[in-house]
């Protein structure tokens, strides 16, 4: 082809990355890596192998360490021993060393890049600009957090040992993002690397040793899902964090339920991306390129559902199909080709097994025609239409470059759709009107929101998801928390065992209540009998008969998990109304302070009565002052971007409260929930549920609307089976024995839900320092963050 005609086609001609310095790293380590321990490189203790190949074209690249449960044993007590002195060292010394590992990041960026690209398939351009400037950031941003520790949480301390699992689609990056704030909070960390693509981390492993990071304090220990899974399992880790598959993220909860180890999870995606018909169709088709065929596809967040409004869905689609004809399809360290490759054998069949089913059921299939490279393994874009929203194509993430398309007429339709999935990781909002934009935003399911933009990411911005997308944030001051926990928690004194009581024999006292007094369940603002047509005894300490409680069942949580349902419009209230209502709730209890204290002193004793309920007044006051001031924050990432980042109630939770203390551990516990927005399901005490009477009393008069708060008495083992089990349940604190803890978390992987315990030790609910506050706060809410650009 003549210079004129190549400028009349304006074609792309190939441009290769140079991988000679990838290839000489390679050589130097005889394309054979074992594990990095305890600051050295070690071979496994089976003596096994396995290969990382090139997905580019099937060669292999290196020998790579198989983890055994001996190899994980060996590198946690590394990072055990290791653990005082990193975690001892002071603010300023971690600073230095994240600084450094930053700064040789950037020095070896080319290689990391290089190697990147080779091992996972994905483009040099975006290995080279976006991956490894995104690592170093990373670095950079905990460093200073690193400085900051002391100042910001002096009331904190790292969890300790931390196992990390991370993903194929972005190695490093994923490495980055989990071991960044591990070592600023103090913490040493245990990291098994993806099967598929274990070479950066490796690679950020010599780093390690350049930037002289203390031995141990960083082991890399590589292998397949068995190496991960011993790492989940071993006693010694203190918390987990795991980026990966919905699947095995479920596993995790389960193995790690009856311990009382941190878990951060990173789950899957099917993210809506929803386009108006006021917004700029060609921006928002160049964000569509960006949010689905980025990385081939293979992004937890990728916007793999397109909702287009009705009125531009054939020039829209037109206009999809125009720029998918132009996309380039090839060998990854080309810097001219636009989509690599896929990252194994496996993956790529997955693609095409799901594409299939998704055309069975009535999708249109349209793919460009490109010709694909005759090595490797790749799959073109593709555009999936007439697509209902049950089909398999919408609801199950395919992880490659496949859009499934729908159309929407209205914006509360656009959301119904949008939300229409058991995932909640991220989402897309494209309209030039911003009040119809941050309107949808703010009813989206989802963890992080991109308004006229997409897969924007930066250290300053947590990401993370709702529902089965999983739970926890990375990144930003909520990251950090992940890695960190009150001091005290972690040696508070456990409680003793609680068994379900038994009824017994005893004569009531002429200074309680008459046996006949039952109280009633409380749900939807209202009195209910329970279900079952049983009551329980509740006796005092020295057996006398006080009264009888409802003994709610499975029937009545249901019940009442509706009720909460219907009242979810309590999150839309303005959060100066929500701090009215608890300040009536404290005026009006206090008016009923003798009454209330002289039927709790007959359960707990007058002096302890007194205290709950004098106590119980303040912690009131003290939520009814955070409705309005437990704010949100504005981000600013190094773009032309804000980042909103909001605190949203979870929605509805249920709680089993503490035995303890019936009056204040209820309060100390329902009112953080409320005050956020949530709606709640409460079993009180067992110690005294007939507590509940007086409860609701307080409600119905303190303009709390119905559903806001429901109460269901009955045994605290059985109840919280059904609340962990139901999905329409978004998440469950349990606040009593080790049994309980366990049973809260092991139950509720069905839908993932949130859950938070006190793992069965013991809380000085008098202590204000440790029963109220922001601890209970962040974890009554989870945090959205809204990406808005700015300027022309």
């Amino acid at each position: 082809m003549s210079i004129a005609e190549k400028f009349l086609t304006m074609e792309y001609g190939p441009a290769p990355e140079d991988p000679t310095e990838a290839q000489t790293w390679l050589a130097r380590h005889s394309h054979r890596f074992g594990h990095f321990i305890n600051g050295s490189w070690q071979a496994p203790a089976t003596g096994e192998y396995f290969e990382t190949i090139d997905p580019s074209n099937g060669e292999k690249l290196a020998s790579i360490a198989q983890g055994s449960s001996a190899d994980i044993g060996v590198a946690i007590q590394a990072a055990h021993s290791a653990f005082p002195k990193w975690r001892a060292l002071t603010p300023h010394a971690r600073a230095r060393y994240l600084y450094a590992l930053a700064r040789l990041v950037q020095k070896h960026s080319r290689l990391l890049a290089v190697l990147e690209t080779m091992d996972n398939g994905k483009p040099i351009r975006e290995s080279r600009d976006i991956d490894i400037p995104l690592v170093a950031r990373h670095f950079y941003y905990h460093a200073g957090w690193a400085q900051l520790l002391e100042q910001e949480f002096p009331e904190y301390e790292p969890c300790g040992v931390v196992g990390q699992i991370i993903p194929w689609n972005f190695p490093l990056l994923m490495a980055a993002w989990k071991i960044a704030p591990a070592l600023a909070t103090g913490n040493t960390v245990v990291l098994k690397p993806a099967e598929f693509t274990p070479l950066t981390a490796l690679a950020f492993a010599e780093l390690c040793q350049e930037a002289g990071l203390p031995a141990g304090v960083v082991n890399i220990v590589t292998g397949d899902g068995s190496t991960g899974e011993a790492l989940v399992k071993h006693s010694d880790v203190d918390k987990i964090a795991f980026t990966g598959s919905t699947e095995v993220g479920r596993a995790i909860r389960r193995a790690t339920a009856a311990t009382p180890k941190r878990l951060s999870l990173e789950l899957g995606g099917k993210s809506p991306f929803v386009i108006f018909d006021d917004a700029d169709l060609d921006s928002a088709v160049e964000g569509l390129v960006d949010g689905i065929w980025f990385n081939q596809g293979q992004v937890c967040c990728a916007g793999s559902r397109l909702l287009m409004q009705e009125s531009i869905a054939e020039p829209l689609i037109g206009k999809i199909r125009e720029r998918m004809s132009t996309l380039r399809i090839g060998a990854p360290l080309d810097k001219a080709i636009d989509i690599g490759a896929i990252v194994a054998r496996v993956q790529l069949e997955r693609i095409q097994r799901l594409v299939g089913q998704g055309i069975e059921e009535g999708a249109t299939c349209w793919q460009p025609e490109i010709v694909l490279p005759s090595r490797g393994f790749y799959y073109p874009p593709t555009l999936l239409s007439n697509v209902h929203p049950t089909s398999i194509v919408a609801q199950q993430e395919i992880f490659g470059p496949v859009l499934a398309a729908m159309t929407f007429r209205t914006p509360r339709e656009a959301v119904e759709l949008a939300n229409n999935t058991v995932y909640g990781l991220a989402a897309c909002v494209w309209s030039e009107n911003i009040n119809v934009a941050l309107d949808v935003a703010a009813k989206l399911k989802a963890g992080v929101v991109w308004v006229n933009c997409t897969n924007l990411f930066d250290a300053s911005c947590g990401f993370g998801g709702y529902r089965e997308s999983g739970f926890g944030r990375e990144g930003g001051r909520e990251g950090l928390l992940e890695y960190l926990q009150p001091s005290w928690f972690k040696n508070a004194p456990k409680l003793p065992a609680t068994q379900t009581p038994a009824p017994a024999g005893g004569e009531s006292d002429a200074s309680t209540p008459a046996v006949d007094r039952t109280v009633k369940l409380y749900i939807g603002g209202k009195q209910a009998r329970p279900d079952s047509g049983y009551s329980m005894e509740v006796r005092s300490s020295d057996g006398h008969l006080l009264g009888e409680a409802s003994l709610g069942n499975r029937k009545d949580i249901r019940n009442a998990v509706e009720a909460a349902r219907k009242a979810e419009a309590w999150a839309r209230a303005t959060a100066h109304n929500r701090a009215q209502v608890l300040y009536y709730c404290a005026e009006n209890l206090s008016q009923r302070r003798d009454d209330v204290v002289r039927r709790l002193s007959a359960a707990v004793g007058a002096k302890q009565a007194a205290a709950e309920f004098d106590l119980g007044i303040e912690r009131i006051f003290s939520y009814a002052a955070w409705a309005d001031k437990f704010d949100g924050a504005v981000h600013n990432p190094p773009f032309r971007n804000i980042a909103i980042a909001m605190n949203e109630p979870l929605g509805t939770m249920g709680v089993i409260c503490p035995t303890e203390a019936p009056l204040l551990g209820f309060l100390s516990l329902v009112l953080p929930m409320i005050a956020m927005g949530n709606t709640v399901i409460a079993v009180p005490s067992e110690t005294y549920p007939l507590i509940t009477g007086d409860l609701y009393q307080l409600f119905d008069t303190s303009d709390v609307p119905g559903g806001v708060v429901n109460i269901v008495t009955g045994y605290a083992s059985q109840l919280l089976k059904v609340l962990a089990e139901h999905d329409d349940v978004d998440a469950v604190w349990s606040f009593g024995d080790e049994a309980n803890a366990a049973a809260a978390k092991a139950m509720s992987v069905g839908n993932l839900k949130q859950v938070w315990t006190n793992e069965g030790r013991a809380i000085d609910w008098f202590n204000p320092k440790l029963a109220e506050g922001r601890w209970f706060l962040e974890h009554a809410t989870q945090i959205k963050n809204i990406w808005i650009p700015y300027g022309e």
